[in-house]
């Protein structure tokens, strides 16, 4: 029996930041540059494959393949893939309508979810900016699957933060090529792991089913491999996850990315419905509103996310809610 390959989210991280002197540029002027490939790609752009392919004042479009590492338990693309991928837009589209030395932080994401994503194909979210004036900007996207179908609708709002002082235009930046890599990106290579099979849906309930793959007796889905998000608790109407706050989830901006941390808060309430469903039952996610307290930095401890059931009824199955901490002063969880 061969050696289980390495998780990526346990190699060293790939890619890097923008120049500090960019700050200097108007958020469009950075934005217009990274577009033309005159920066490095940040690592949350190497580990799921986002990439900003069109800017322009108010507007902003990132593209991602849908990858078989996005596939979940229930062999669908991850609804936090999609918010990984709508954050990018939505705080891109934000920043278009920002002087120089500008900072802004998202404060606030709402997804709302239509249909399934196709698994095949290039997922694409477009992003526009609503309104801003300062302290307060909103933008909204959509996000389209690899048949030009929306699968998912987002908004969100920015805090614009004052402008730093002291700061001057750089004029033209060099380029900075990206570094070469021995071996294909993370989303590039075949995923590791596997959906759990209809049949095991089929046969036991959302409970034992989960309980079974924290023993490791049921396969864990790829996102869990390329994420480091793990289920550790499970019972019925409440789970908790954890996830390394990892350098590879992190934006240009040196952070956890917002739509990183909304993708655990999303598994983890969603896997909490899961805990609740009967032999043979599914169920679709909705929609989702996550609140940013704060930043996350890449320490590379656990962030944990604990979700519980609040309402369980026929039409509409469940309503769930959910929190995320981060464990200061703890290693990270084997």
């Amino acid at each position: 029996m061969g050696a289980t390959p390495i998780s990526p989210w346990q190699e060293p991280f790939r890619g890097g930041y923008p120049d500090p002197r960019a700050i200097g540029l108007s958020g469009l002027e950075s934005l217009r540059a990274a577009v033309s490939g005159r920066g490095v790609r940040p690592p949350i752009s190497h580990l799921v494959g986002m990439t900003l392919t069109e800017v322009d004042e108010g507007y902003a479009v990132f593209e991602m393949p849908a990858s078989g590492w996005f596939l979940s338990s229930q062999d669908q693309i991850s609804a936090g893939a999609l918010m990984m991928l709508a954050d990018g837009s939505l705080g891109c589209a934000v920043l278009t309508g920002l002087a120089s030395a500008t900072p802004y932080t998202t404060a606030e994401l709402s997804m709302s979810f239509l249909k399934p994503c196709a698994s095949s194909g290039t997922i694409r979210a477009v992003g526009r900016l609503l309104h801003i004036d300062p302290p307060l900007a909103l933008s909204d996207v959509w996000v389209e699957d690899g048949r030009g179908e929306r699968v998912a609708h987002g908004t969100s709002t920015c805090m614009v933060l004052p402008p730093l002082e002291g700061i001057d235009h750089p004029g033209e930046l060099p380029r900075v090529d990206s570094p070469a890599y021995e071996t294909p990106d993370p989303y590039e290579r075949a995923p590791i792991g596997e959906p759990i099979p209809w049949e095991e849906w089929r046969s036991m309930s959302g409970v034992d089913i989960l309980a079974r793959q924290i023993t490791g007796e049921l396969p864990q889905p790829p996102i869990h491999y390329l994420t480091g998000m793990t289920l550790r608790e499970a019972s019925e109407g409440s789970v908790a996850f954890t996830m390394p706050a990892s350098e590879w989830l992190t934006s240009p901006l040196r952070t956890v990315q917002g739509g990183a941390i909304a993708m655990l808060a999303h598994a983890a309430f969603a896997t909490a419905v899961t805990s609740t469903l009967e032999p043979g039952s599914a169920y679709r996610p909705v929609d989702v509103k996550v609140n940013f307290l704060r930043p996350v930095f890449p320490d590379g401890k656990d962030l944990v996310a604990r979700g519980i059931v609040t309402h369980r009824g026929r039409t509409m199955v469940a309503t769930a809610t959910g929190s995320t901490m981060i464990l200061a002063e703890r290693p990270p969880v084997a």
